[in-house]
């Protein structure tokens, strides 16, 4: 059994549905703003919204001829069409293509060289105090045996 060819884009009875009905509702909700700008209690955000829904009925019905256009690209050339080719292996990044890190700057300074020994040693000093007070506290704990 042969599979049935595929059907072109335009010619999708479900895709043209969901098109027709999102551009209906777009331009639906777009009447409602206007009534309601137009009523007592409207306000200018009302109109913004009102002139707002029908851009987005025409982004639907404009992405909808994208896509049927794209993918009439890509089916007449499949080499020259835009997008993922399959089966094919990732690339690396050229060596120059990104920027260089930068490097932190190496001064040496003998004021905080000696302020970071100062630092060290009272490290050094406190991990000291903190080792010889936990063998202090272990010898009290001990029970002798006698």
């Amino acid at each position: 059994m042969s599979a049935s060819p595929r059907r072109p884009a335009h010619n999708r009875p479900a895709l043209i549905a969901l098109v027709a009905v999102a551009a209906i509702a777009c331009l639906g909700l777009g009447w409602w703003q206007w009534e309601r700008f137009e009523s007592a209690s409207g306000t200018g955000q009302n109109l913004g919204y009102a002139l707002q829904w029908p851009l987005f009925a025409g982004f639907a019905i404009f992405a909808y001829f994208r896509f049927v256009r794209l993918e009439r690209e890509q089916e007449s050339d499949p080499a020259t069409a835009r997008g993922p080719v399959h089966g094919a292996a990732p690339r690396e990044i050229p060596a120059g293509i990104l920027p260089q890190r930068p490097k932190a700057a190496r001064d040496t300074d003998p004021a905080m060289d000696e302020y970071n020994r100062y630092l060290a040693a009272l490290h050094a000093d406190d991990i000291d105090d903190q080792i010889r007070r936990a063998s202090h506290s272990t010898r009290d704990t001990e029970r002798s045996g006698g």
